[in-house]
C-alpha cells in the first residue's frame, strides 16, 4: 500500500500547486505536502497556514496637488433606508417644517452630485423612488446643463467576485452600482434617463431623478441605487435627496411620485431613517474611531496631479533596478501611510451626525500624470501597480505592510484608464477593471518599457469607485 499512498500525495501535491502563482505556489505545495501525506497515514489534516505579513520597504510619498473647489453634492446617509423622508436637502430652512433637515446652501456653475443608497425589507415590500430635486428662489430662469450622468440599481450591478484584472473597454465589467456608475462618467457618457439641459422657472423646483428601488419579487428583497452627475448652472439652484414609496394608481398598480408629491414630502417631511452610527469627533483622542457616512457638501471633485521628482520638475526618474516607489491615494484619517497627507474632502455643510470628512473620496476623479524618465545607458522596464496595502497611519515596519494570503474581503473595485505612447509613438488607451482584497500581493498593472535614456509620460485616471475602501497606493517598481 505505501507506492499507492505515496502517488496518491504526489497527485494531490502536483493538483494543487498548479492553482498557486510565483514563490506562494512553492508555499502551498509544501504545506500540501504534509496534508496529503497525513490523509494518506488516515492522520488528521494539517492546520491552515498561518497567514504571513509581507513588507515592502519603499517609500511612501504623499500625493502632489490638491482637490478643486467644485462643490460636490454627497448623499450616502443612511445608506440602507426603511422609512420615507429627506435624504439630503441643501435648501433653505424657511416655511419647512423640520428646519434642521435644510442644510442651506445654494450651487452655481460647476458642481457634482452623488448618490448612494440602499434599502433591505422595505415595509410590505413596497417600492422605493429615490427623487433628487433642483430648486430655482430666484425671480429669474435657471438653465442646468448635465455635462454628464448615470444611474444604476444595485440588481442591475450586483456585487460579484470578479477576477483581479479585467480589460473593459464597454464598463461591461462591474461589481457594484457605484462601480458601474462612475465608469460611466469615465468614459463621458450621459444616460438617456437624464436630458442635456434642465429649464427651472423662477420660483419653482424640477425633478432631476424620479426613479425605483423595487424589492417585490427578487429572491432577497434588497436593492439600491447609485448616481452620479456632472452639472453647471446658470444661476444659483438647490438640491434635495428624497426616498418616497410608490404611489398608486386606481388600479391598485404603482406609479412614480409627482413633482408636488415631492415637494410636499420636502417642505414636510423629516429625515429619512435609519440613521447611521455617529461618528467620532476628528479632536478624540484614543477610543473606537466611526467614520460615519456622508451626507452634506464636500469641498472637491477632481485631483490632478504631476508626480515628478521634486515640485517644479518635469521629470519622474524611475527608481534604481529592484527599487520602487509608492504614492498614497485617497489616505484618511488614521490611514496616511506615514505620509501626513489626509485627502480627505472637506465637508462644507453637514448634518451633526454624518461624516465629518468625505472620507475615501467616492466619486473624486484622479488624474495622475507620470512622466517617467529612464536615466541609464539600458533599457528599463517598469511595473505600474494600484494595490491596497494593510491600513497604517504611519508605517509600524518601515514599509507598506501586505498579507499573504490576503484578506478574503474586496477592498477596491472600479475601473481604471491607461493612457501613454507605445514604441511606435502611438496613443495606447485601456480601461482596466480592478477587483482587489485587503492586503493583496498584485502582479502589475502594466508594464511600461523605457529605451535607454528617454522618457515617457503615462496617464492614469480613476474616479474613486463606491463601495471601495481606502487608502490604496500607486506604485513604480523599475524591474531588476
Amino acid at each position: 500500500m505505501r507506492p499507492k499512498q505515496n502517488n496518491i500525495a504526489i497527485a494531490l501535491i502536483s493538483a494543487l500547486a498548479l492553482v498557486g502563482v510565483g514563490s506562494y505556489s512553492l508555499l502551498l505545495a509544501g504545506k500540501t505536502a504534509s496534508s496529503a501525506s497525513d490523509l494518506a497515514q488516515g492522520a488528521p489534516p494539517s492546520p491552515k497556514p498561518t497567514p504571513q505579513i509581507i513588507v515592502e520597504p519603499q517609500p511612501v510619498r504623499a500625493l502632489p496637488g490638491q482637490l478643486d473647489q467644485v462643490p460636490m453634492f454627497n448623499s450616502n446617509s443612511p445608506e440602507w433606508v426603511k422609512t420615507e423622508g429627506i435624504l439630503l436637502s441643501t435648501l433653505p430652512p424657511t416655511s419647512k417644517k423640520t428646519p434642521t433637515a435644510h442644510l442651506n446652501f445654494p450651487f452655481q456653475g460647476r458642481f457634482d452630485l452623488f448618490i448612494h443608497h440602499q434599502t433591505h425589507t422595505p415595509k410590505d415590500l413596497q417600492t422605493f423612488y429615490l427623487g433628487v430635486m433642483l430648486h430655482n428662489s430666484s425671480s429669474q430662469p435657471v438653465t442646468v446643463d448635465v455635462l454628464q450622468g448615470a444611474t444604476y440599481l444595485t440588481q442591475s450591478a450586483p456585487y460579484i467576485k470578479l477576477p483581479t484584472y479585467v480589460d473593459n473597454p464597454n464598463n461591461t465589467v462591474y461589481a457594484g452600482p457605484g462601480d458601474r456608475v462612475v465608469t460611466d462618467i469615465l468614459q463621458g457618457k450621459r444616460q438617456a434617463d437624464f436630458p442635456a439641459q434642465l429649464v427651472i422657472p423662477p420660483g419653482q423646483s424640477r425633478m432631476l431623478l424620479n426613479h425605483p428601488m423595487p424589492v417585490r419579487g427578487l429572491e432577497k428583497p434588497i436593492n439600491g441605487r447609485s448616481g452620479y452627475l456632472r452639472l453647471r448652472s446658470s444661476g444659483k439652484v438647490y438640491a434635495a435627496s428624497l426616498m418616497m414609496f410608490a404611489k398608486k394608481n386606481a388600479n391598485g398598480s404603482d406609479r412614480a411620485p409627482t413633482l408636488a408629491e415631492w415637494q410636499a414630502l420636502l417642505d414636510t417631511g423629516t429625515l429619512s431613517g435609519p440613521r447611521d452610527k455617529v461618528p467620532t469627533p476628528p479632536e478624540q483622542a484614543g477610543g473606537q474611531l466611526i467614520y460615519g457616512r456622508v451626507a452634506g457638501v464636500a469641498q472637491g471633485s477632481r485631483w490632478q496631479a504631476q508626480l515628478s521628482d521634486r515640485p517644479g520638475a518635469k521629470n519622474l526618474t524611475i527608481p534604481a533596478p529592484g527599487q520602487a516607489v509608492s504614492y498614497a491615494i485617497s489616505t484618511v484619517r488614521a490611514g496616511r501611510l506615514g505620509t501626513e497627507q489626509n485627502q480627505a474632502a472637506k465637508m462644507l455643510v453637514r448634518y451633526p451626525d454624518t461624516a465629518y470628512e468625505s472620507h475615501a473620496n467616492y466619486g473624486v476623479e484622479y488624474n495622475l500624470t507620470l512622466p517617467l524618465f529612464n536615466p541609464t545607458q539600458q533599457p528599463q522596464k517598469v511595473a505600474l501597480t494600484l494595490a491596497t496595502p494593510l491600513k497604517e497611519d504611519r508605517l509600524s515596519q518601515g514599509g507598506l505592510r501586505f498579507r499573504q494570503p490576503p484578506f478574503d474581503v474586496p477592498f477596491f473595485r472600479g475601473t481604471v484608464r491607461l493612457r501613454y505612447p507605445d514604441d511606435r509613438g502611438q496613443l495606447k488607451t485601456r480601461y482596466v477593471h480592478l477587483w482587489h482584497r485587503k492586503g493583496q500581493v498584485l502582479e502589475p498593472l502594466e508594464m511600461i518599457a523605457l529605451p535607454p535614456n528617454s522618457s515617457r509620460s503615462v496617464q492614469l485616471d480613476l474616479i474613486y469607485p463606491p463601495d471601495s475602501t481606502p487608502p490604496q497606493v500607486l506604485t513604480l517598481k523599475t524591474q531588476g
